[in-house]
């Protein structure tokens, strides 16, 4: 479900991505059978190594998954279930935007600046009572979630805990929800704000935006706007790189609220998404 919505919400893109990264997503395309949208939400099975996720291979390095969905969504379903050298060959990517694979005739490089979405269940065995009803040992559980490590969830922007649906949401008949295409329109329009706002840095998205932009004038934001993020800095609670990623993300809120700046709501905002935890 999540990578299928993830899909609808970004389609509304596709033709920016096609004119600014021709090359990129003529490898997307690449004998696709789907067109774009599907092939650049490519669902690795979780028995892929690091050369189906990052590239590689023998001879000339292919691209791997990370690049075949460049400027697009990486779903990784059961992400627990993937090696743990599969999952950390993704930090480098997800940090720089791109994929360097040496060989011993020489280094190949791929763009592979993604939005990756993992989804994992809270144990192996995944009841759907969840921890009433659960038969893992506490040291299986903690095998199981210590594959994503630290370093790769700090890459993570947003952290969120499901909870069970339940039947009457199931079979609930209420048209207040919004549907795919409102949440893309809202996209398309915060998509524009942060273009015509980072236009004079060469950026487009707030993802793109270096963290010493964000820092400095004109885009820093007053104290008072970030005095729960400097405290969790401050305290170990949150990390340099993880601090630079909540400011992005309260731009993104902003953007998709239709204000011109970040107010201390969305920052707060922004560290609950991130870290599950009330601000």
């Amino acid at each position: 479900m999540a990578s299928w919505r993830s899909v609808e919400v970004l389609r509304p893109c596709r033709s920016w991505l096609i004119r600014r990264y021709p090359r990129s997503i003529s490898v997307v395309m690449l004998g696709s059978e789907h067109g774009l949208c599907l092939r650049s939400n490519p669902a690795p099975a979780d028995t892929a190594g690091v050369p189906a996720l990052v590239g590689g291979g023998s001879g000339l390095a292919r691209p791997g998954a990370v690049s075949l969905a460049h400027r697009g969504v990486l779903f990784l379903d059961e992400a627990p279930e993937f090696s743990k050298g599969a999952l950390e060959a993704l930090r480098q990517p997800l940090e720089s935007g791109r994929v360097r694979v040496a060989r011993t005739r020489g280094a190949t490089e791929y763009p592979a600046r993604t939005q990756l979405v993992l989804a994992a269940n809270p144990c192996p065995c995944a009841k759907p009572s969840g921890d009433v009803d659960c038969e893992c040992p506490p040291a299986a559980r903690r095998r199981y979630l210590g594959r994503l490590s630290g370093p790769l969830l700090d890459r993570v922007d947003v952290q969120v805990r499901l909870t069970a649906v339940r039947a009457a949401e199931l079979l609930s008949t209420d048209a207040t929800h919004e549907s795919s295409a409102t949440v893309a329109a809202r996209v398309v329009a915060a998509r524009h704000a942060a273009a015509d706002r980072w236009a004079a840095t060469g950026h487009r998205v707030n993802a793109d935006v270096p963290g010493p932009y964000l820092r400095r004038p004109p885009w820093h934001l007053p104290a008072r706007v970030t005095t729960d993020l400097r405290h969790r800095l401050d305290t170990g609670s949150l990390s340099a790189r993880g601090y630079d990623r909540v400011l992005r993300l309260a731009w993104t809120i902003a953007d998709l609220d239709g204000r011109d700046r970040p107010g201390h709501d969305d920052v707060a905002e922004a560290i609950q998404l991130r870290t599950g935890e009330v601000a």
